[in-house]
């Protein structure tokens, strides 16, 4: 597999088949769609307490309810995830995956710039909560064909060898959408009257979706697809019916991609997006407080995270996976432990041990996920194997968290659930085959039969 020809009929890539302004090009276009749908979700999370009380507001001494519904309406959002991983999954691998991360970011800037238009309670009475929900609807189905659009679009556009590197940068997308929705959120905050920012201050983040997805959409509107669909279209070797292909030939790698991303999404979404929330709720740290630990920790990981991908050009995917699934086993409980000390220095070592084992996951995770599956049905498979996981454990995650906390009155329940998270992904991690260095073949990475086999 080391000359041209054989990489090409393989389905995948060397360095001599791509110009570093097409890398360029193709990072920067499929991360600027992740900062987009991250930003959305982050700025959501927060300000879940805001919205809560403004979409639905409770009787007195129960905000915790309007929390809860808040929560319950992101966790909605997830639901229309799967349709549009069914939809926008398979037209990739027929249309090419640049036509869709054209459609999909279009559809994510007009979900989030509605929610910051929309009337409140008080305004138009029950009509608001149900506006809401349509628009985080529209979220969540165009999200369904993005990220898994995204990824495929980077690893097909990668250098085998340092596929570990670029592809990390999607997830310095989403971690530059956390940054500055937090920062934006940190910055009104303290900037604005308690008053102001519950009247009118609350809109400004979501309005902000708008100019960041027009420029998401020029620079894909000047994307050429990937050189494996290109080369893949050329022979006519799409799958006509990838759906039914997926589901009746490839649905044991489809489990071993929904086990990894139940790892990855619990993780991003109770360290990233749960957390601010717990923060002020449990711990009554301020709201700027929370996000200005939270602001320095996501920092820190975009710094790390393009490090991560090369060390696992290096050594591999497989032992930084379970790295830091075991490091969530073992440290999730001692963190939140240091968390209910209510120390401010204890909370952000806590935070920061949290965030290096997120950040450990983030850096591989995009170039091991699409790399499980061929090339003709890449894009389909991973996207709805990914958003399947996602709807079901990591969106709900933040609504689940709260719910068994406010159930129990157990301040370890996220723990609990991080620990439960890192023993399926250790145990997931074991069954694909190490893929670092390795051309994107028709066969993927799994175990399950010879590679010859599998051929794509």
């Amino acid at each position: 597999m080391n000359t041209s020809a054989q990489v090409e009929a393989a389905g995948g890539q060397n360095d001599d088949t791509l110009s570093k302004t097409q890398i360029r090009r193709a990072v920067g276009a499929a991360a600027i769609g992740n900062a987009m749908e991250w930003f959305d979700f982050g700025v959501y999370g927060y300000l879940a307490t805001t919205v809560g009380q403004l979409f639905f507001p409770s009787k007195a001494g129960h905000g915790g309810h309007s929390l809860l519904a808040a929560f319950g309406v992101f966790a909605i959002a997830f639901l229309a995830r799967p349709f549009g991983s069914l939809f926008f999954g398979p037209l990739g691998d027929k249309i090419g995956r640049s036509r869709v991360l054209i459609i999909t970011i279009t559809m994510m800037a007009a979900g989030t710039t509605g929610v910051g238009v929309l009337p409140t309670y008080q305004t138009i009475g029950i009509w608001a909560p149900i506006l809401l929900i349509i628009t985080r609807l529209v979220q969540g189905f165009s999200t369904g064909g993005e990220y898994g659009g995204a990824a495929t679009f980077m690893v097909e556009s990668s250098p085998d060898e340092s596929r570990g590197f670029f592809t990390s940068f999607l997830e310095f997308g989403t971690l530059s959408g956390y940054s500055v929705g937090a920062g934006l959120v940190t910055i009104m905050t303290v900037l604005l009257p308690d008053q102001a920012m519950h009247n009118w201050g609350w809109r400004i983040p979501f309005l902000c979706a708008a100019p960041l997805g027009l420029f998401g959409l020029f620079l894909r509107l000047r994307l050429e697809d990937s050189a494996a669909f290109t080369q893949l279209s050329s022979k006519g070797e799409q799958s006509r019916a990838p759906l039914r292909e997926l589901i009746t030939e490839h649905w044991q790698r489809m489990l071993r991609c929904v086990g990894l991303v139940i790892l990855l999404n619990i993780a991003y979404y109770i360290v990233l997006t749960y957390l601010p929330s717990y923060f002020e709720k449990h711990l009554h740290f301020s709201t700027a407080e929370s996000l200005e630990m939270l602001i320095a920790v996501y920092i820190g990981m975009m710094i790390v995270i393009g490090f991560v991908g090369r060390i696992s050009d290096r050594i591999g995917r497989k032992p930084i996976i379970i790295t830091s699934g075991i490091g969530f086993i073992l440290l999730s409980y001692p963190v939140f432990w240091l968390f209910s000390t209510g120390n401010m220095v204890y909370t952000f070592v806590g935070l920061g041990v949290l965030a290096f084992l997120t950040v450990l996951l983030s850096g591989t995770m995009p170039s091991t996920l699409p790399s499980i599956f061929p090339t003709r049905i890449r894009n389909g498979g991973f996207a709805i194997s990914y958003n399947f996981s996602t709807s079901a454990f990591g969106g709900t995650a933040p609504y689940v968290v709260t719910a068994l906390m406010g159930a129990t009155g157990n301040q370890y329940m996220p723990a609990f659930y991080l620990m439960l998270a890192g023993a399926i992904g250790v145990a997931t991690v074991l069954t694909i085959r190490e893929t670092a260095g390795v051309p994107l073949a028709g066969s993927s990475a799994l175990h399950a039969r010879p590679a010859a086999a599998q051929s794509g």
